[in-house]
Parts: C-alpha cells; sequence; structure tokens
C-alpha cells in the first residue's frame, strides 16, 4: 500500500508507525466519547472531510493534526501512532 509505506517514510525508518493501528485508534478514541465525526471537528477545529480522510486511510495528518488529537484524547502520539501501547 503506498499510502502506508509513505507514512512510514515520513515518519523515519527506525519507527514502527502502522498506519491500520492509526487509523483504529482514532476510530476507537472517537467512539470513546461517543463523538461523531462533525462533533469531533467541532472541538477540535479540525476538519470533518479531514478526519474521514484519515479515517479511511485516504490521507495522512500533518504534526499540528496528530498534536491536536493527542491533546483533545490525552494520549501520546506514540500510542495513537500505534508505536507503542
Amino acid at each position: 500500500d503506498s499510502l502506508k509505506r509513505e507514512y512510514e517514510s515520513l515518519a523515519g525508518r527506525n519507527q514502527e508507525i502502522d498506519m491500520d493501528k492509526f487509523i483504529e485508534r482514532l476510530k476507537e478514541l472517537r467512539a470513546e466519547k461517543k463523538l461523531t465525526q462533525s462533533q469531533l471537528a467541532k472541538e477540535t477545529g479540525l476538519s470533518q472531510s479531514a478526519i474521514a480522510l484519515w479515517e479511511n486511510g485516504q490521507r495522512i495528518p500533518n504534526a499540528l493534526a496528530i498534536i491536536t488529537l493527542c491533546k483533545y484524547f490525552q494520549v501520546s502520539s506514540d500510542f495513537l501512532l500505534g508505536v507503542s501501547d
């Protein structure tokens, strides 16, 4: 999958970033708070379309979006990106 290879390349070869894990964790965190994509967008200032693209594996979030999500959900970037549990 070229998107996954691009993501891993951007993250650095020493990190084991799993795009599928990011997608899974983002969906799980959103579901835990019982939020729709639109509600998450309003809460964070991110766009609903971006959230949908990330959850569908069609786009890679930038660093600012990752930081925003981590702060909102109170998780580490390593957790969100699937580097750690």
